[in-house]
């Protein structure tokens, strides 16, 4: 673990998330819209909406039907836009319009998971939280830094054996590397900078 994620580090110090926001809220927002949709066409539908969107009291004023028409692209978007919606009512009148930083309460609002609970609080609280994704649960298991049969199992394994220095970044080093390195179908295994500390067996050329 030492070894992996000294590398990690030492290839990119201060790793970034790829959804754009503004603020608590508006990252808020657009992790609940990632559900089962990629960053970039997040991105693509969040930047005109954020610039008229980018407090949960804009976001109520906007309406559902009003959200509707910017997240048309992005997967589920009648049942997001009723969440965000919902939330924004909720942050505002139990919050004073901001966000919170205890899971308990994030996990509270309408289409917000652990996942999502996770991701806001370590981007924008800076908390060791551990946000396990489809790539980390791949990368988790097929490597062996993080085995777990479910989601939860691999966010225990992170927790429980990442050393401590490497929490914060964990879960961003660990997606990055998924997504573009350790990916799905066909890992680059001749471009990666643990490829002898893994043990996936069948690795590429």
């Amino acid at each position: 673990m030492q070894a992996a994620f000294g590398r990690f580090r030492a290839a990119n110090p201060e790793p970034r998330g790829e959804l754009e926001h503004l603020n608590a809220f508006t990252l808020l927002v657009a992790v609940a819209l990632s559900a089962q949709a990629t960053d970039k066409g997040v991105n693509r539908a969040t930047r005109d909406l954020f610039a008229i969107a980018d407090t949960p009291e804009k976001m109520l004023a906007l309406g559902e039907e009003g959200l509707i028409a910017h997240i048309r692209t992005i997967g589920l978007y009648r049942n997001k836009a009723r969440n965000i919606i919902k939330l924004s009512r909720i942050l505002i009148e139990e919050y004073d319009g901001v966000v919170p930083s205890s899971r308990a309460a994030l996990q509270s609002l309408p289409g917000v998971g652990r996942k999502t609970a996770n991701v806001v609080l370590n981007i924008w609280f800076g908390l060791p939280a551990q946000a396990v994704d489809t790539h980390i649960f791949r990368l988790g298991n097929r490597s062996g830094l993080a085995v777990g049969r479910d989601p939860d199992a691999v966010e225990r394994a992170i927790e429980d054996n990442v050393p401590a220095e490497f929490q914060r970044h964990a879960h961003h080093w660990l997606i990055l590397h998924g997504r573009y390195i350790c990916t799905a179908r066909k890992p680059r295994c001749a471009d990666c900078i643990i490829a002898d500390l893994c043990l996936y067996e069948e690795k590429t050329a």
